[in-house]
């Protein structure tokens, strides 16, 4: 991958790190409006599926008929779930914690569980073992913590 291409790559990624913490302060907005996390967190994928239905119909690619036809094991149509663990938690503990807090440990998280999942090769992924670099990462991610945190 060329320099320049990785350089966009990396700056998309960073935009989708920050529509994240967008979409939690405007969750918990939409829970204080609406009066309720539930109801906020069902708009919040309502308007999310509506996106992404309009993204699909519009891409190249297969149609929803020919997507779902010879699908694998069912744990593979589970992901929704942990994602409306993930926005629930956040509509609840940002109003709490703070943004900055919650996305912090939500990275902290995601890196405690890839390097898990990495480590196995849990669902298929190439087996990368924890090394102490590795560790070393995801120490620096929760001295994050700590340093946003005071």
């Amino acid at each position: 991958m060329s320099t320049a291409l990785s350089a966009v790559s990396y700056l998309l990624v960073i935009g989708a790190g920050i529509s994240v913490a967008l979409q939690q302060v405007l969750n918990a907005n939409l829970r204080a409006d609406l009066g309720s996390p539930w109801w906020a967190g069902f708009v919040s994928y309502v308007v999310g599926m509506l996106a992404m239905l309009a993204v699909a119909l519009l891409a190249p690619g297969p149609r929803l008929a020919e997507a779902v036809s010879g699908v694998g094991s069912w744990v593979t149509w589970t992901g929704g779930l942990f994602g409306a663990l993930f926005i629930g938690t956040a509509i609840l503990m940002v109003p709490r914690l703070g943004a900055a807090t919650v996305l912090a440990l939500i990275v902290v998280g995601q890196m405690l569980g890839s390097l898990a999942f990495d480590h196995v090769g849990l669902l298929g992924l190439p087996q990368q073992p924890i090394s102490p670099t590795r560790l070393a990462g995801a120490a620096s991610l929760i001295l994050g913590v700590v340093l946003i945190r005071l």
